[in-house]
Order: C-alpha cells, then sequence, then structure tokens
C-alpha cells in the first residue's frame, strides 16, 4: 500500500505514530526555515512540516513541489502548536523523513480550491480536475449515499432490482428518441430508452410484483438547468395497488431519505392539491408552497373601467407581496420590465400600493376610482403595506407569466430559502392536452396512463375533461417525481390509442408486444419514477442537475472534455450504410 492512513483520519490520539499518507499537494507554503506542505485526497487534508535546520535536501526537495503534484511521505504524527479547528486533521501535522515524488503535475487551468477561479467552460473540458474539489465531490458521494439508502428503503419493502434494455425501438410519441444505427440490420435503427415504460409493465405481467431500477434514460430535447439530455431515474412499478398505495410508499421513502438526509421530520402527510386548483392558485403544475401569494381572480371587479388592457382581457387576477409597497418606481419598473422580458412575453403590469391608512395608490388610478380598487385590496385579503401586482391575457398564458412574477418576488423577499422543504402532490391531472397546431389530442403523460374510472363515461363525448389517475411529487416547486395507475385492460387501451389518433397498425407496430402480453393475465398495476439527479441536487442545495453528475454536458449537449458528439469516419458510415446531408440552415 502507498498509505497507511487517508489524509483525513489522522488525529491527536495518533501523536506519536509513523505513519506514510500519498495524495495531492495541494499548496505549499515557506516560512523562513521551515516549508509546509497541505496534502490533499479525497478523505481530507494534512499539514506536512519540512525542517531545513533537520534535513535540509528534504527541505529544498519539497521547496519544489508544485499544486496537484502526486506525492507519498513518510513520517511521525506531532501535535500542532498553531492548530486549525476548522477540519478534523487541524490538531497535528506530520513531521516527515521520507518524501517520494510519485508524478510531477503540469500547473492546472484554474485553481482546486472550493471557490475556484475557473469558469463553467473551463471547468467542464477539465472536469476531471473539477471533481478535486470539495464541493463537487460531496455532491457526488451525497448522490452515493442517496442511491445506496433509496436500495436499501425499496429492498425492504420487497422491490427487486431489474436492469432493463438500453437498445430497444423507438416510440416517437412523446420527447425525441436518440436513435441508433444497427450494422447488422441495415437501415433499421434502435433508439435510447426515455424511460423503462414498457419494460416495467412487461415485468408486472410477468409476476415480479414490486421492481424498481436506477435507470439511465435518454431524451433529445433543449436543455436547462434540470434537463440533461441523458439522466437517472429510480424507476418503480407495483402490482396489484390503487394510486393510494403508491403514494404512500414513495411518500414513506421521501420522508426517510429526509431523515437520513437531513435530519428532518414531516410531522403530516404531505399535502395534495389537484392540477386544476395547482393552476388556478399558482399558474403551474409544480408549485412551490414555501410562501402564500396566491393568484386571486379580479375580472369581475375590473370590468367597465374602460381599460381595454383589462376589459379586452379573458382573465385577470393579481397576487398579493406581503410589506411591499414600500418598493420604488425604479423597483416598480424593474418588475415591469421582468415580465415583459421574451421567455415571459407580458406586454406590462398593474400594481396597486395599499397605504399604511389603508387607501390604495394604482398605476390604473385614472380609470378606476378608490373605492374600486380598494375592492380589489379587499378580495386579495391585503393588509396596510402590502402590494397587489396584476397581470391579464389569455388564461393560460396569463397565469404562467403570473407565475414567474409570483417566484420572483418572492426570490427577492427571501422566500424561497433552499433551507426549507415544502413537498405535495399533485395529482387529477387531465387524461389529455389539445394541440392547436395539430388540431389533436396528446397523452398528457404518457399512452398508458389509466383513466380516473369516475370520468370513464367523457371518454368519447368529452375527453378533455377526463382526469388521470396520475401524480407528481413537487417540492420546492421542482417536480422530482411523477407517475400513475396503468391501463392493465387490451380494449381500454386500444380506445385510448384511437383516442390519440393511433391507427390500428400503427400501434401494433408500435406496442404490439405490449398489447399481446395484455392477453395473458395482466395485473393493475402502477408505478412513479424520482429524477435522481433532481432528488440529489434538492438535497444539495444546488441550482442545477449539472453540477451532481459526475461527467454532465453542457447547455448544447456536448461533453467539452471529450468533445462528443464528432464526426465518424466515412469508413464508419459506410458500414452502417448510411450518408449524411447538410444541415438545413436555421
Amino acid at each position: 500500500m502507498f498509505r497507511s492512513f487517508t489524509c483525513g483520519e489522522l488525529n491527536i490520539s495518533n501523536v506519536g505514530q509513523d505513519v506514510t499518507l500519498a495524495g495531492w499537494v495541494q499548496r505549499v507554503r515557506k516560512m523562513g526555515g521551515m516549508t509546509f506542505v497541505d496534502l490533499r485526497d479525497r478523505y481530507g487534508v494534512t499539514q506536512l512540516v519540512f525542517n531545513q535546520e533537520i534535513n535540509g535536501d528534504l527541505c529544498e526537495k519539497a521547496n519544489k513541489l508544485g499544486r496537484e503534484f502526486v506525492i507519498q511521505a513518510k513520517g511521525a504524527v506531532s501535535e500542532r502548536s498553531s492548530k486549525n479547528l476548522n477540519i478534523p486533521t487541524g490538531e497535528i501535522e506530520i513531521i516527515v523523513n521520507e518524501l517520494n515524488i510519485l508524478n510531477s503535475s503540469e500547473v492546472p487551468p484554474f485553481t482546486i480550491e472550493d471557490n475556484t477561479d475557473g469558469g463553467d467552460d473551463i471547468r467542464m473540458q477539465y472536469r476531471y480536475l473539477d471533481l478535486r474539489r470539495n464541493p463537487v465531490r460531496s455532491n457526488l458521494e451525497l448522490r452515493h449515499k442517496i442511491a445506496f439508502e433509496i436500495r436499501r428503503f425499496l429492498d425492504e419493502k420487497r422491490f427487486l432490482e431489474v436492469e432493463t434494455p438500453i437498445l430497444i425501438g423507438s416510440t416517437p410519441e412523446g420527447a425525441r428518441d436518440f436513435v441508433v444505427p444497427s450494422r447488422m440490420n441495415p437501415n433499421q435503427f434502435y433508439a435510447l430508452p426515455q424511460s423503462p415504460q414498457l419494460f416495467k409493465q412487461l415485468l408486472m405481467v410477468s409476476g415480479f410484483d414490486r421492481y424498481f431500477q436506477i435507470a439511465k434514460c435518454f431524451r433529445d430535447e433543449d436543455l436547462r438547468a434540470d434537463r440533461q439530455p441523458e439522466f437517472t431515474q429510480i424507476d418503480c412499478e407495483m402490482t396489484f395497488v390503487e394510486q393510494e398505495d403508491v403514494l404512500n410508499i414513495f411518500e414513506g421513502m421521501m420522508n426517510h431519505l429526509f431523515k437520513y438526509v437531513k435530519d428532518i421530520e414531516f410531522a403530516e402527510a404531505f399535502p395534495r392539491i389537484t392540477w386544476a386548483d395547482a393552476m388556478k392558485y399558482y399558474g403551474c403544475d409544480k408549485p412551490d408552497i414555501r410562501f402564500g401569494m396566491k393568484f386571486v381572480e379580479l375580472k369581475d371587479l375590473t370590468t367597465g373601467g374602460n381599460f381595454v388592457v383589462f376589459d379586452s382581457a379573458e382573465y385577470v387576477a393579481g397576487i398579493c407581496a406581503p410589506g411591499c409597497a414600500s418598493y420604488t418606481r425604479k423597483q416598480l419598473d424593474q418588475l415591469t420590465d421582468f415580465v415583459k422580458r421574451p421567455q415571459i412575453g407580458a406586454k406590462g403590469l398593474v400594481w396597486v400600493k395599499v397605504e399604511a391608512d389603508g387607501t390604495c395608490k394604482s398605476s390604473a388610478d385614472k380609470f378606476y376610482s378608490q373605492e374600486q380598487v380598494k375592492s380589489w385590496a379587499d378580495r386579495c385579503e391585503a393588509n396596510p403595506g402590502d402590494l397587489l401586482l396584476i397581470m391579464a391575457g389569455d388564461t393560460r398564458k396569463t397565469q404562467k407569466q403570473l407565475c414567474e412574477l409570483r417566484l420572483e418576488v418572492g426570490g427577492q423577499l427571501g422566500l424561497r430559502n433552499k433551507d426549507v422543504f415544502a413537498p405535495l402532490w399533485v395529482i387529477d391531472f387531465p387524461l389529455f392536452e389539445w394541440d392547436e397546431d395539430t388540431q389533436r389530442f396528446y397523452a398528457m403523460h404518457h399512452p398508458f396512463t389509466s383513466p380516473n374510472p369516475d370520468d370513464l363515461s367523457m371518454l368519447d363525448s368529452n375527453p378533455g375533461e377526463v382526469r388521470a389517475w396520475a401524480y407528481d411529487m413537487v417540492i420546492n416547486g421542482v417536480e422530482l417525481g411523477g407517475g400513475s395507475i396503468r391501463i392493465h385492460d387490451s380494449k381500454l387501451q386500444n380506445k385510448m390509442f384511437q383516442l390519440l389518433g393511433f391507427t390500428e397498425e400503427q400501434a401494433q407496430a408500435q406496442f404490439g408486444f405490449l398489447m399481446d402480453a395484455f392477453k395473458f393475465g395482466a395485473p393493475p398495476h402502477g408505478g412513479l419514477a424520482f429524477g435522481l439527479d433532481r432528488v440529489v441536487s434538492m438535497f444539495a442545495g444546488l441550482d442545477s442537475i449539472r453540477d451532481c453528475i459526475a461527467f454532465p454536458k453542457n447547455n448544447s449537449g456536448r461533453d467539452v472534455m471529450i468533445d462528443a458528439p464528432s464526426i465518424i469516419t466515412d469508413d464508419q458510415l459506410n458500414e452502417l450504410h448510411l450518408s449524411l446531408v447538410k444541415p438545413i440552415e436555421k
């Protein structure tokens, strides 16, 4: 062994022992005739001491060490005179009597420190160096612990971990597939799985009862902070269950993780909100309920003021920002500019300040009387010192815009504390969503989601109003997981395909094997999949899932470290029977 101890485990009880350490040079400090070297490995940092008077040759050798040199040091553990109680090894140091340089290092392109001078691009390019930094390493250690604890919890609940294929057939309903050409089957392609959905349902038909898998999934989608082209799901499925059974199991799992990771216990069951109420009060299906500021509809109170913005709008609603009547005109203009940003797309914003004496001052004063404006404040239950922010327009579009404004104001007020956790279930999603461009219904989740049995009579007459047996777990405005009770009846599944515009031939070609399996005694089943990356990033307090993935892609879907995706040779193309076309210029 190159070492007898790690750089993070020696303490005052080891004083007097002869030890051998190995690791990377964090920094070298020269003080008179003494040289101090901070030696780092995955487990911590230990100070090495070299004394010019005792061993000049060894001290000179230490003086030539550079950052990130890999070294081995042998010596005796000694109590430090100047202790650093901020680290576990801060009471001791190693008086070195032998130094071996195992490998030298070029000067790294950024400092390997907790607070580095490296930007995102260069740290992604040299990710193997970035992984040496404590914050990044600790994220991966947390990921390991969470994955390990999930496996332990599910094993105790009698779930079996079963691996499913990575090379599958393409099912283009939903996100875009990544496709893989098959050399042995010319002009045919595999797809990488967007999820193990079909296989886990087949495992239920196979009688496996309870399945899980920490599975790699792939979607060719535009990227953002909580999305990568390849991601990891905690994928689970159960037989002979209804929605309530699934919610109870996985609420228990999340409670277990909160206790294990954060030592947090929730005294009550997670609240539940219907999709319709989530949209009505928060403008999105993943509401952040760490703070209030629910939407309040005001259309009936604003009509007839000869204010075209409100009179012509399908929807008028506002939020009450507590204590924000003190906002200056500059701050209000900044909020207006915020909602006008292209990614939000609003045309403007109306504000109402509730003064200390209860009177109201509004940006729409010339259109409405004091009594009318006060009626808005009363409906919003505003108190003196509060600020109303009101938006108008098409219902769904304005709700999304008001949602963004609510989150922005909540952030400004410090109401989105990463150390506060507010979980909930969103239930009763619509089974279908209508697309105006193609003039057809699409499955809001996927084609195998079961309709709510209470709504089956509306499948033909009013499919847009049919609720799904589907559910999402949301914490702090992030959808951590979602799932549904599945259709297990062949006739009902065929009906779903018809409503989604599949011909019998199309349904058979894409999902025939599943439909055939359902003919052989498919049990009732349902499940849920959590995004492991999102779970870890939430517990770590990160803004992006990229920071808890060992080797992530950038926002263009590229791995800049290995320069992928890349061009392949003509020989490879010929072997795969492929030819390339020039991309269409956008």
